[in-house]
């Protein structure tokens, strides 16, 4: 019988296909996560910097920069949640861990919406991510200080049916793929 991390190694080898194959069409676009945070103009959000076959935000963080503080993840060190330091349209990025940019400087802020990137999703709010627990670490503390809407942000293609989830995996309330808008 295969272990949990095993299944959760095959799902994450399906579901990074998937995504290859969608990003590969060139259709991501944040047209729909622009629409989601416009209805939250002046609250502090976290997105991301989108490597490899990521569906990108920019867009949809430039939109929000105009209106209030945006964010990205800094990692700091293993099983540690991240933090976030203010990014702007303009500022200088450099390669941090794991090969993601990172604002060179700036101030660290908290976000009260975090778009958070991942591998696959379900129509519940369910999350596989990339298995550091990054995210789940963060969100766990930030929920525990406040409110924090978490959005997952994905190509359509990356929605899967069952999920190998754990309780320690955080819920998002919210998914929003280049489709469309999911509430679970």
């Amino acid at each position: 019988m295969a272990t949990l991390t095993e299944i959760k190694a095959d799902a994450r080898k399906a579901a990074f296909a998937r995504r290859k194959d969608a990003h590969a069409l060139g259709q991501g676009t944040s047209g729909y996560l622009s629409e989601v945070l416009a209805g939250h103009r002046g609250v502090p959000i976290a997105s991301y910097m989108a490597m490899r076959t990521e569906i990108d935000p920019t867009a949809a963080m430039e939109e929000a920069s105009a209106y209030g503080l945006v964010g990205v993840p800094v990692i700091l060190g293993a099983a540690k949640p991240l933090k976030f330091r203010t990014w702007t349209p303009d500022c200088t990025l450099i390669v941090g861990e794991f090969g993601a940019m990172i604002p060179e400087s700036g101030e660290w802020m908290t976000p009260e919406i975090v778009i958070v990137p991942l591998v696959a999703f379900d129509c519940k709010g369910g999350r596989l991510g990339y298995g550091g627990g990054f995210y789940d670490r963060t969100l766990e503390l930030l929920r525990s200080q406040k409110p924090t809407l978490a959005i997952g942000f994905a190509y359509a293609a990356q929605e899967a049916d069952d999920l190998p989830l754990e309780e320690t995996d955080q819920p998002l309330d919210l998914i929003v793929t280049e489709q469309g808008i999911i509430t679970p």
